[in-house]
């Protein structure tokens, strides 16, 4: 790919990022919480899929895990205070954080952002700005399950269940410091399963990538890119560990990288 082409998309990403910052502003200044996670879930949908679209366009390995490190640092700095995850907000329903009508407001905010992400950047698409938005309107499911269903719900399950406690264990650091070891665990575990299924584990996210495999193979889908996260959240992480031993040595071989001995 060319150069130009990625600093193209670059700029693009800034853009959106900035244009979210000063729409985010804007509603603090009003009752607009609601508005505000739409925003916010908005932003991850739209630069992930410029990025998917990069990295798609023969974009050197180590260059994408950088921009993914890089920008999801970039989304916990411009983001704090949303959630931008249905299973986040399913979560905090469990916990009676947050009133049933106001949750399920916010995760159709979520699912609405994320289709209006889709919609925008195939709006930028068909100007073809860039090198790697030529044909893209073309292109329909990219098949991102390169494994059996069985083995792409657990991935992405684990890697569920590995990022909330990452999250829980980390709650305590400095937000400033916090965001680096959310940011390099994603990384890391977009690394480990990013060739099986994405390494996604966010169904909002899920939806705007791949809308046309959820229309193609819904329950498919579905299973492993909405249920199977959901589960990761809210499963109580003694009894993951006492009938999933692996699930055990991943999470302490990880916890002892993010956050030392």
């Amino acid at each position: 790919m060319a150069v130009g082409g990625l600093w193209v998309s670059l700029l693009l990403l800034a853009g959106i990022v900035a244009a979210v910052a000063l729409c985010r502003l804007a509603a603090r200044r009003r009752p607009g919480a609601l508005l505000a996670e739409m925003l916010s879930t908005f932003q991850i949908c739209a630069c992930t899929n410029e990025l998917c679209l990069l990295a798609a366009a023969e974009l050197q390995p180590r260059a994408a895990l950088t921009l993914t490190y890089g920008f999801t640092v970039l989304h916990g700095w411009t983001l704090a205070g949303s959630t931008c995850n249905p299973c986040g907000t399913l979560q905090q329903l469990w916990a009676a954080a947050v009133p049933l009508k106001a949750g399920g407001l916010r995760i159709g905010a979520q699912f609405a952002a994320a289709v209006l992400a889709r919609g925008f950047m195939h709006l930028v698409w068909s100007l073809e700005i860039a090198e790697p938005h030529s044909g893209a309107l073309w292109q329909r499911c990219s098949d991102p399950l390169q494994t059996t269903e069985a083995q792409a719900f657990f991935i992405e399950l684990l890697f569920s269940a590995v990022f909330q406690l990452a999250v829980l264990q980390l709650h305590t650091i400095h937000p400033n410091l916090r965001v680096h070891f959310i940011a390099l665990l994603i990384t890391m575990l977009v690394y480990a399963g990013g060739n099986l299924t994405g390494a996604i584990f966010n169904p909002a996210l899920a939806f705007s990538l791949h809308p046309y495999c959820f229309y193609d193979k819904f329950l498919s889908y579905s299973l492993v890119y909405w249920i199977a996260p959901c589960l990761g959240k809210f499963l109580k992480l003694s009894k993951v560990f006492f009938f999933l031993p692996e699930l055990d040595q991943m999470t302490r071989y990880l916890g002892i990288i993010i956050i030392g001995p």
